[in-house]
Parts: C-alpha cells; structure tokens; sequence
C-alpha cells in the first residue's frame, strides 16, 4: 500500500469536517447532489483502502455532529471517490431485525459489489430504498420510469 497523497489527505479532511455538518443540515438529496457535482474523468493513483481508513479515523477523532455514522462516512467517501474518478455509487438500506426496530444502513457500491465496507455489516441484510446517483429509466428503475414521462 502506498500513502494516501498529502493533497488527498487535505481534501479528505475538508470534506470530513464539511459533509456531516451537511448532512445534518439540508435535504439529502442536495448534499448527494453537491457531493457529485464534477466528478473526475481522471483517475487517480491511490489506494481506496488508504482513503478509506483515512476517513474512518479522522471521523472518530472528532466530536458530535461528525461523529462517524455509516451516512456521513459514505457520504464523505461517496464525494472523494468520485472526484478520484471512481464509478461508485451511493446506497441507503433498511431491515427490521428481530428487536422489532427499523435499521438503516449506507454503504458504497462499486461494480454491483459493497465497496469499502467495515467488515461488521452486511449490506445484503438491508432492502436498498435509494441509489445515489439515481438510476434512469433506461437503467431499469422502474420507479423512475413512472415518475418521469418519456423524454424528460
């Protein structure tokens, strides 16, 4: 493994400080939105793995309301990977385990497999109720399909 690049580790730290406070903040769908505005078309040289740890860390050192959750981690990991020029995707899952109470999870998707995920969780146990970016209808989300008229 190589060390994460002193410039990915100031963006990663911005974003860190910056995304939680958003996603406390405003609707979801404008931070999902914010966060995959330019997206590189360049790939860059790092290891995901580095990044990843990275985040997790520098999360956990810091006080309420950046207190790691799985949202604000994908969030901030959703947001640095795209602008590295990776394909990922962004999920939000529910499950009622067994105590009765709704669980929700977020987690990153890249070629159709969890990405980056802690080994305590298990994505598949979750029913996805939103992708980030969202699928077209060409995509097949049929629930888009029938919210947006052919051609929109």
């Amino acid at each position: 493994m190589t060390a994460l690049p002193l410039g990915w580790r100031c963006r990663a730290a911005v974003a860190c400080l910056v995304v939680p406070i958003m996603v406390n903040s405003i609707s979801f769908a404008t931070v999902v939105r914010r966060l995959a505005q330019r997206p590189s078309k360049r790939f860059v040289r790092f290891d995901d793995e580095d990044l990843a740890g990275w985040v997790t860390t520098f999360l956990h050192r810091l006080p309420d309301p950046w207190y790691p959750t799985c949202l604000r981690r994908a969030a901030v990991l959703y947001h640095l990977l795209n602008r590295a020029g990776r394909d990922v995707r962004m999920y939000l899952g529910v499950q009622r385990p067994d105590t009765g109470e709704i669980d929700a999870h977020a987690w990153l998707v890249l070629n159709d497999e969890p990405y980056l995920e802690p080994s305590t969780t298990d994505p598949s146990q979750y029913k996805v109720i939103a992708r980030f970016p969202e699928e077209s209808p060409e995509d097949g989300d049929e629930r888009e399909a029938t919210l947006k008229p052919k051609g929109v």
